[in-house]
């Protein structure tokens, strides 16, 4: 579903319905299984600051919504602050032992690893959640090609909704489900705008004409991209390039990345006129097919057949191994992703801070519900694996002082506690700075 809303406007909405659910599911997994295993919330805020908003249930817990919307905490009783940074020995030293339990201080061992774990756990779910939710409303394409909902072109379109392909050019259509079989067979058809399908539509062979499969379209556009500062959208079809006519997607593909970040001229196709743009490729670095980074240009815009294929729902433990194996390479992506960019490997650009990612969400959502919570489903996932770096104040630090009192029988002394979430702190803000920077100075 997509809303036809002025661009701003889903700026506005776009941020705050992205870090909501992140945040909640987050803060949740940490309350709820604290509270399974007997840890009393006193607090439980989105964002950090003066409260604006809020009650307290019947539980004792004060639920808030508080003015600075960059995250949220769980302060559980007996915690100095809202980072679980230590304890408050003041707070805690006339309880009685049964008291002392329902303090993250006086929890087992066990109780306390569960609780801080639970809260990236929470991500991962949300993030499998939404992918297999997405698949299975989605559908997968149905075999053989069969053409659905027709997008509009300039050229000669005779298809059909419900017309079912069989050859294309004289070249039998392979199943779709066979990328490399149906890549080769898409290349090795002539690069021209009008060719002889072959179809059966009602139980009848018929040859219509129609375009080549993979047109110069714009199905999609990548935020904060060239063609999306242009304004490019979707629904656009890329007539020519500095003056050549072009008639599939990856002559605009080839011409974009011999560019060397050259200007291009584009005639566009949008809704029965022609509009000149000229767009300037941008360097983007991409996972490769054999793992770690490649250097591109690109534009930022995506293509696709000019029909929407046909779809027929998949079964539900297809849907759900969809979702475990998408959340999984958002996850190997993001650490691959990062440690390419601490050895320098490839431009520091690639870290957005909380601009980059409100600009992203607001034009994730200007495409469509389904493209925005796809969106939301890959950040849950970064969020929650971020959450897991053995840094202090982070979820993944407090695991490792865990692991050190398993081992050693007891935690860390107060001083040198307090001397690492003091480092930790300084790393994790250093990196808000240094992403913020990236949104408004170094890469706008």
């Amino acid at each position: 579903m997509e809303l036809n809303l002025p661009l701003w406007l889903y700026y506005v909405i776009g941020f705050p319905l992205l870090l909501g659910p992140l945040v909640t599911i987050h803060e949740l997994g940490h309350y709820l299984v604290g509270r399974w295993f007997g840890v009393h919330a006193e607090a439980f805020s989105v964002g950090f600051g003066k409260e604006l908003v809020g009650f307290n249930d019947r539980h004792g817990t004060r639920w808030r919504i508080s003015a600075l919307p960059l995250g949220g905490y769980v302060k559980f009783r007996g915690d100095a602050d809202a980072a679980s940074a230590g304890t408050d020995e003041a707070a805690i030293e006339g309880l009685s032992e049964d008291e002392k339990r329902t303090t993250m201080a006086g929890a087992p061992l066990w109780a306390r690893t569960a609780t801080v774990a639970a809260g990236p756990m929470f991500n991962f779910v949300l993030a499998f959640v939404l992918f297999s939710a997405l698949f299975l409303t989605r559908g997968v394409i149905s075999e053989p090609l069969t053409v659905g909902e027709l997008r509009p072109m300039p050229s000669v379109q005779e298809l059909q909704e419900g017309d079912v392909l069989l050859s294309i050019a004289g070249q039998e259509v392979p199943d779709f489900s066979d990328a490399e079989g149906f890549a080769a067979f898409a290349e090795a058809l002539p690069p021209e705008n009008d060719l002889d399908y072959r179809i059966l539509r009602d139980g009848q062979e018929l040859t219509v004409t129609g375009p080549y499969p993979y047109p110069p379209n714009v199905t999609r556009l990548v935020p904060r991209s060239a063609a999306y500062d242009v304004g490019l959208a979707p629904g656009d079809v890329i007539l020519s390039v500095d003056g050549n006519e072009i008639a599939t997607f990856d002559q605009i593909k080839e011409a974009v990345e011999t560019s060397e970040g050259r200007a291009l001229l584009l005639d566009v196709w949008r809704d029965g006129e022609v509009l000149e743009f000229a767009l300037a490729p941008r360097r983007v670095d991409e996972p490769g097919a054999e793992g770690g980074f490649v250097t591109y240009w690109r534009v930022g815009v995506v293509g696709g057949l000019f029909f929407e294929p046909a779809t027929s729902t998949p079964g539900f433990g297809q849907a759900l191994q969809g979702g475990v194996r998408q959340t999984w390479a958002i996850m190997e992506g993001s650490v691959s992703g990062l440690w390419h960019i601490i050895t320098g490997q490839i431009s520091s650009c690639n870290l957005s801070g909380p601009v980059g990612i409100a600009e992203t969400s607001g034009q994730m959502a200007a495409q469509g519900t389904s493209n925005f919570l796809w969106f939301v489903a890959v950040l849950s996932a970064a969020v929650g694996l971020l959450n897991l770096f053995p840094i202090p104040v982070l979820d993944g630090g407090h695991l490792v002082f865990y692991a050190y009192e398993a081992v050693v029988g007891r935690p860390p002394h107060d001083k040198v506690l307090g001397v690492l979430m003091t480092i930790g702190l300084g790393i994790v803000l250093s990196v808000m700075v240094f992403s913020l920077s990236n949104d408004l100075i170094l890469c706008p």
